[in-house]
């Protein structure tokens, strides 16, 4: 009995230690953290480590250990400077990056092989490398126009090429922020400068047409003299505005690129600067070697580097030549571009005053014979025959012109008689005609398809003098 007890009692111990073991070696993994399990994994070869995100995990004794992983986001401010972009203009683009540990199952294990036991900083030192060679090639991808007027796309590039090499080492990208972009030339700011001046044009110019509207319809009711007066002095101001804010821009245009002649020909400097480097660099470590032929090699790449200083100065100089040559070129096409412009405007402005004098002549006209159809009881012949009337002078007056300045007492006639025997001469025929050829007022009217009032009278009959004509009515009060 004492035996049985005795095995009794060290079974529940034996039992109580292996719980004991098994709860000591049972590791949990907080929502914050990966754990991660390394040493002897799997049996069959694999993974040197696992990693957990949640739950927890039996770690082996002696064949495993383990260790945390922080999920703690890191914030990394990247203060970029000198950032060659693609037209070679050098730009500043401090900007700040959130990163993390990535917890995703095919990232996390890049993160156990190269992060672990590695502190915050010097995480942040690794991905700040990572993320400042990748933010340098970005913007060498994309001109100061591009990464200035589209910041959504520009961070979309940026996210684009560095969060894949962050995965290389186990970390993610959660954000990214481009605080300002400025560069020491002042390229940007004169970007800046011009679309607030075509911004601020554009403005002026709709203003102006606004008001030129708003004073054509207030003057539609005065005299045509007023009319013309606006229109020009509403087209004389928006030429003098358009004139300037071209001015401006060329002006903005030249100072760009001027300032990127500079930057290419600081840039060949720059490069032939580095190459000289190299080869002096080069020359020092055979001179560790081989003193005497490192010095006949250090004189050779001396008098190369002067050689491709020369040259590498002559293709800047021709390469400013070449810029000049397009700038003058192209101020003359603008030049003549805004003149021809200017010119077409002009016409066309004449044209539409023309066209605006006839339109208001034309219904001056059309109201006033409205007018006068209306006082003659909207009888159209009759106010027909008023207007007659009122130019049968002038008829007269023409048709009497041709025989006006016919002086009597200067005509010739030779008169041999007419052979009839009834006294009359040829001279006395001539006057007979001549006094004939001037029409009676009646005659005139019906040439002008009108028929005149009784109260004009009417043309006497060869049975005698034609009736006395009745009293003219009364005319119609004017409404």
């Amino acid at each position: 009995m004492g035996v049985m007890f005795v095995g009794i009692a060290a079974g529940v111990v034996i039992l109580f230690m292996l719980i004991a073991f098994v709860v000591n070696r049972y590791r949990k993994c907080p929502s914050d953290k990966i754990l991660v399990v390394f040493g002897k994994t799997s049996f069959g070869g694999g993974n040197s480590s696992k990693c957990f995100h949640g739950g927890g995990t039996f770690v082996w004794p002696l064949i495993q250990d383990y260790a945390y992983m922080s999920l703690t986001p890191m914030t990394i401010n990247i203060p970029l400077t000198g950032a060659l972009s693609l037209q070679n203009i050098r730009i500043n683009v401090p900007s700040s990056f959130t990163i993390q540990i990535s917890p995703e199952e095919d990232i996390v294990g890049n993160a156990a092989d190269c992060l672990l036991n590695q502190d915050v900083d010097q995480i942040e030192d690794l991905a700040r490398n990572i993320i400042t060679g990748q933010l340098r090639l970005t913007v060498a991808s994309l001109t100061i126009e591009k990464i200035n007027s589209d910041r959504e796309e520009f961070q979309s590039k940026i996210r684009m090429n560095v969060e894949p090499e962050l995965n290389k080492v186990g970390l993610k990208l959660i954000n990214v922020n481009i605080t300002d972009i400025s560069d020491d030339s002042g390229y940007i700011e004169s970007i800046g400068k011009k679309a607030a001046s075509e911004a601020l044009n554009t403005a002026k110019v709709q203003v102006a047409v606004q008001e030129k509207i708003g004073s054509i319809g207030e003057s539609e009711a005065r005299k045509d003299k007023d009319i013309q007066v606006a229109n020009n002095d509403a087209s004389a101001q928006k030429g003098i505005k358009k004139a300037e804010a071209e001015k401006r821009c060329y002006v903005a245009d030249q100072e760009a690129q001027a300032i990127q002649g500079e930057n290419s020909a600081k840039q060949t400097v720059a490069l032939s600067n580095a190459e000289l480097k190299v080869i002096e660099a080069e020359a020092f470590r055979k001179a560790e070697v081989a003193k005497r032929e490192a010095e006949v090699e250090i004189q050779k790449a001396q008098y190369a580097a002067e050689k491709q200083r020369l040259n590498a100065a002559e293709v800047a100089k021709q390469e400013i030549d070449k810029q000049k040559i397009i700038i003058d070129a192209e101020a003359a096409a603008e030049k003549a571009r805004q003149i021809a412009q200017g010119d077409a405007d002009a016409i066309l402005f004449k044209y539409k005053a023309e066209a605006e004098g006839q339109r208001a002549l034309l219904e001056a006209k059309a109201e006033g014979y409205k007018r006068l159809v209306q006082s003659a009881g909207d009888d159209v012949s009759a106010a027909s025959t008023l207007l007659m009337i009122e130019k049968l002078q002038d008829i007269v007056t023409l048709q009497t012109e041709a025989i006006r300045n016919i002086k009597i007492d200067k005509v010739t006639v030779w008169d041999r008689g007419n052979g009839e025997g009834d006294g009359k001469t040829s001279t006395a025929d001539f006057l007979s005609g001549m006094v004939k050829s001037l029409p009676p007022l009646h005659d005139v009217a019906q040439m002008a398809g009108l028929k005149l009032p009784a109260y004009l009278g009417s043309v006497g009959s060869k049975d005698g003098p034609a009736p006395a004509a009745p009293k003219p009515p009364k005319a119609p009060k004017a409404e």
